[in-house]
């Protein structure tokens, strides 16, 4: 029988022989094709062609004619549907079993569990996130990335969360197989030529590494074109190297790696260590009618309305409120001692029910160009419908997130509850002047808000239990993004 040592060193060969052994493949024949790389992200990039075996490799520009052709491609597979009531948007339908983030199938690797979550008595399971052992964690990998990426290209994209050159910038390299992911990085963060440019005076960059894990050729029809394998679906984040590899999904919140995975729960050890924080939060910045202008950061969880209030339209004269960001905040004090702030991302990624003229006007606005819109209803007129906008006109009928005939009164949704848009921050009519500031803007207040049970308070006084070495406290708007306490 092998200890846990003894097995952690056989799966870590195994996982060595499998990405080692393969150099005659397609994908490492292309590896010498590729535009020069500095030297740790052509590593990384070797790495990753060696065990996934792509057919080719494609170092991502982010310039507007690649972008186009990528969603050609797209088109031209069934995976999206262009919308001509609209300027340059799209539809995209997931397979059924797809269509959120996985949180069961979300894990953290670290040597000690206690880095990760507190531990739970015996037999218990933690509520607090998912741990997995580097022993469990390599035999996982070698179940699922060796040769994932036959017959498909690897899509290498260097980007940016928050502004380029900023103090406060974070940057990473993902590699990927799914062109939908390249399409949706390029709105949601700075991406192409000018972060590798950054990359190569040296700057530091968490590794992504994502594939839907559906190699090529096919041994199982896809769903809606959507190249998923729900039974494999791993997300993995390594806080130690700055790794994040996931497996099996496309959804937005499993593959655009820069989201979720980099910019909370990767960032928060990051932030640990430098001493900053990464925060599920919303930046707006809000004027009285005496000119006087106070940032607020706001805690929510997801889908509770910080988009909402991050492009609220006052209704109180005089008061103008603008958006720096809907979903994370990155802070640090500065030399003065002021908490500044940064919104890492360049894009919305909103829960389209529920939005509307009436409820969101300014992002009705954002997403009427550009938008990349996912599992969402579809009007016979070429447009988009969710519940919480009004009735289409008559004689216009409607599809539902599934492709077929909807009318309302249906007991299906026509959208599906979390169906997504997508869209460049830059467009939104309120966005705030100073949000691509690479200094950040001043913090002045924080709100902490969120789903309240019957009878549980927000604030409590601390008692020495708070602070027992075994105790551990965690607002529950970071609970699915964070993994230290």
């Amino acid at each position: 029988m092998l200890n846990n040592r003894q097995l952690f060193v056989c799966l870590f060969l195994r996982v060595l022989c499998c990405t080692n052994n393969c150099s005659t493949s397609a994908g490492v024949r292309s590896l010498a094709s590729i535009p020069s790389l500095p030297s740790a992200v052509a590593e990384f990039v070797k790495g990753a062609v060696q065990e996934c075996k792509p057919a080719n490799v494609h170092v991502v520009t982010g310039t507007l004619e690649e972008t186009a052709n990528i969603l050609a491609g797209l088109e031209k597979e069934g995976m999206i549907k262009k919308l001509p009531k609209y300027e340059n948007c799209w539809l995209a339908r997931t397979d059924p079993k797809d269509v959120a983030r996985v949180e069961s199938k979300t894990v953290i690797v670290t040597k000690n569990q206690r880095d990760t979550i507190p531990l739970p008595a015996e037999g218990v399971k933690s509520q607090l996130g998912n741990w997995m052992s580097e022993s469990d964690w390599l035999k996982a990998r070698v179940e699922r990335f060796p040769g994932c990426m036959a017959g498909r290209t690897m899509y290498v994209i260097p980007f940016s969360m928050g502004p380029v050159g900023s103090a406060l910038t974070k940057y990473g390299v993902q590699v990927t197989d799914s062109p939908y992911v390249v399409a949706s990085m390029g709105i949601m963060t700075r991406m192409g030529t000018p972060v590798l440019k950054k990359l190569a005076e040296g700057e530091e960059f968490v590794r992504c590494q994502h594939s839907v894990g559906r190699p090529l050729p096919l041994r199982a029809p896809l769903v809606n074109s959507w190249p998923c394998n729900p039974d494999k679906v791993l997300i993995t984040h390594l806080p130690d190297t700055r790794q994040i590899l996931s497996f099996g999904s496309g959804y937005g919140g499993n593959s655009l790696l820069g989201k979720k995975c980099f910019a909370l729960r990767i960032a928060s050890r990051i932030a640990k260590d430098e001493g900053w924080l990464a925060e599920h939060m919303l930046i707006l910045g809000i004027t009285s009618p005496q000119g006087v202008k106070r940032y607020v950061a706001a805690a929510f969880p997801s889908a509770c309305g910080k988009t909402n209030l991050a492009m609220m339209k006052p209704a109180l004269p005089g008061w103008k409120v603008e958006c720096v960001g809907d979903d994370i905040a990155w802070m640090k004090f500065d030399s003065q001692g002021k908490l500044r702030a940064i919104n890492p991302e360049n894009g919305f990624f909103g829960v389209a029910p529920g939005t509307s003229d009436k409820t969101n006007p300014y992002a009705m606005a954002t997403i009427a160009k550009n938008t990349m819109f996912t599992n969402v209803g579809a009007t016979s007129d070429e447009g988009v419908w969710w519940e919480g906008l009004d009735p289409p006109k008559t004689g216009i009928t409607l599809t539902d997130w599934h492709g077929k005939t909807w009318k309302q009164g249906s007991v299906t949704p026509c959208a599906h509850p979390n169906s997504r848009f997508c869209a460049p921050a830059a467009q939104c009519p309120i966005i705030d002047p100073q949000w691509e500031s690479e200094e950040g803007v001043p913090i002045d207040a924080i709100i902490f808000g969120g789903r309240r049970p019957e009878g549980w308070c927000y604030f409590y006084l601390y008692t020495s239990c708070v602070f027992h070495p075994k105790w551990n406290r965690q607002y529950l708007v970071n609970l699915p993004f964070s993994f230290h306490f």
